[in-house]
């Protein structure tokens, strides 16, 4: 199975930085695109950023700009940069893989790790 680990989640005020990071072990799957979402209270999670195996990326509109996701192959590390934080930035965030094996493919999941943005 594909492990992820999460980190770097924890409190900031408002305009503040977080680096978070999820180390992934691939365990003879093979990783094609990985993100972020996030989920607030009492809603569904939504796609944060996104990188595939060719480096694009994607964003969602409420980050662009502030947050950058990058990914790190040799090191096994999915990260995502958010600077200027805002209030509503406030959620529990869950880093994913899409995996494959043998014609099967199916999304992993992080633990998740929790950013909230207070003053």
């Amino acid at each position: 199975q594909v492990q992820l680990v999460e980190s770097g989640g924890g409190l900031v005020q408002p305009g503040g930085s977080l680096r978070l990071s999820c180390a992934y072990s691939a365990n003879g799957w093979s990783i094609n695109a990985m993100g972020w979402h996030r989920q607030f209270p009492g809603k569904e999670r939504v796609l944060v950023a996104a990188i595939n195996s060719g480096g694009n990326t994607k964003y969602a509109d409420s980050v662009k700009g502030r947050f950058t996701i990058s990914r790190d192959n040799v090191k096994n590390t999915l990260s995502l940069q958010m600077n200027i934080l805002e209030f509503e930035d406030t959620a529990v965030y869950y880093c994913y893989a899409d995996i494959s094996n043998d014609g099967w493919s199916r999304r992993a999941w992080g633990q998740g790790t929790q950013v909230t943005v207070s003053s």
